[in-house]
């Protein structure tokens, strides 16, 4: 899993694009001193190098009805089935995120709930099922962070322009 070299447009486009995913090529362009085609050429480079990998809405759990969050620590009885389990956590739909870490899980997944009565059968009826041999559970009670990766100075174009808090301070006017 290599990272790919970027310059200092691709890191402009990155940061506009990041802290608004709707901003239009034309207003990027713009902040970037190029054209629009150029701009759109750059966007379809970092989605085929697999940087970018799409845009979405995002949609808030709480306001449609899961309003618990939950961290749930697995412990395989048979750890070399992880393969199998993972494509079972798939299956339910209320497992958003589900990691391999090290330490003492051998998955680590993010769950939402309707409420802790539907967290618990969703553990007992559909995880204890898949192999475990127990769990750990954190319930989260605010997500208090939730970003982006920040784009710092990653490449080595140093005589190249970079985006000015000016350009910056005009791309937000217009957002506007």
């Amino acid at each position: 899993m290599g990272h790919h070299q970027l310059d200092s447009l691709d890191e402009q486009i990155l940061r506009l694009i990041a802290g608004n995913a709707r901003i239009p090529f034309l207003e990027v362009a713009r902040a970037c001193n190029v054209s629009g085609a150029a701009i759109h050429q750059r966007i379809q480079k970092l989605v085929n190098l697999g940087i970018l990998k799409g845009s979405e809405f995002i949609i808030d759990p709480g306001k449609i009805g899961y309003e618990t969050c939950a961290y749930v620590g697995l412990f395989l009885k048979n750890p070399e089935r992880s393969d199998e389990v993972i494509e079972g956590l798939k299956g339910i739909p209320e497992v958003v995120e589900c990691h391999v870490t090290t330490g003492q899980y051998d998955l680590f997944t993010k769950i939402y709930a309707r409420n802790n009565y539907h967290l618990m059968s969703i553990i007992h009826d559909k995880l204890q099922p898949l192999g475990l041999s127990r769990s750990e559970t954190i319930i989260s009670f605010r997500e208090t962070i939730k970003r982006q990766m920040p784009i710092e100075r990653l490449s080595d174009d140093d005589d190249d322009d970079e985006l000015d808090d000016e350009s910056m301070d005009n791309v937000d006017e217009n957002l506007d």
